[in-house]
């Protein structure tokens, strides 16, 4: 068994490699300017290329890592499964989460380019019939991402560095998050067993800003300041009835991943100094 893991070097496909290697499991990694070739059998393709963060000011650049490089490996490669790493923020505005959900999205608003270049990439997935190759939407993913600009680790950070948080989202914002442990292992099995086309990481439980920021205090006695200054994103739950019926999927709770991360990364500070 062969995975190729693209975009290795990022936080999802880095912990992917991890994950697959300790089961002993042959992983190809390669670099951003490998050339693909038919002739080269990449087993299972874990497409991770992605921009999350500063999607706003590099719009060329997201639609090169969501699209460009995914027509690429389509043309080019030959594979025994393709699964193509997109987004939950694709709900934004939508009236229900599930995966066959009429979705919304305004190419005049640049809050939209991330969802609309996600999109484009699963439109060439499913407009090829080759039912080996597959999307998988990611929730808010959790985990020791300290050099992101995630939410969620920036609010830690910020707690840990500071003393205090100033939050530009309203309290009662809420967002669907996952552990990466979840991921990794959600990722391999629908790699090798997905029976759909499409499916959503999701722990289907959302969790407030309110309920995270108590939870980082709780363990930083830090201050926390609402702003309120930004447009509210509006989110509905995010369905995992697929993963739930067919890999008896579980999701890990989130709260308790908060006081480990914040251990976590304190340690990782103290370590630096």
């Amino acid at each position: 068994m062969k995975f190729t893991i693209l975009g290795s070097s990022g936080f999802i496909g880095s912990h992917l490699a991890a994950f697959l290697k300790n089961q002993d499991i042959e992983c190809f990694l390669p670099f951003r300017d490998y050339k693909f070739s038919a002739s080269h059998n990449l087993g299972h393709i874990i497409y991770c290329i992605g921009i999350t963060s500063g999607f706003r000011s590099k719009p060329i650049e997201t639609v090169k890592a969501h699209v460009c490089k995914l027509i690429e490996v389509l043309e080019n490669s030959s594979f025994q499964s393709l699964l193509y790493l997109s987004s939950t923020r694709v709900y934004n505005g939508s009236k229900n989460g599930d995966e066959t959900a009429v979705l919304n999205a305004r190419s005049s608003d640049m809050s939209d380019l991330y969802n609309l270049s996600k999109l484009m990439g699963e439109a060439l997935c499913f407009a090829n019939p080759d039912h080996r190759i597959r999307i998988a939407r990611l929730s808010n993913v959790v985990g020791d991402n300290f050099n992101s600009g995630d939410f969620l680790i920036s609010m830690i950070k910020s707690a840990v560095d500071t003393g205090e948080i100033n939050l530009n989202l309203p309290a009662g914002s809420s967002k669907d998050y996952i552990a990466i442990g979840d991921v990794t292992r959600l990722l391999q099995l629908i790699a090798l067993k997905g029976k759909h086309r499409i499916y959503n990481i999701s722990s289907g439980q959302p969790l407030s800003n309110r309920r995270l920021v108590d939870e980082i205090r709780k363990h930083t006695d830090c201050k926390i300041r609402f702003l309120n200054d930004e447009r509210e994103l509006s989110f509905p739950v995010i369905e995992n009835k697929r993963i739930r019926k067919e890999f008896s999927f579980i999701p890990r709770k989130i709260i308790p991943e908060i006081k480990l991360l914040i251990k976590k990364y304190q340690k990782t500070k103290n370590d630096s100094n």
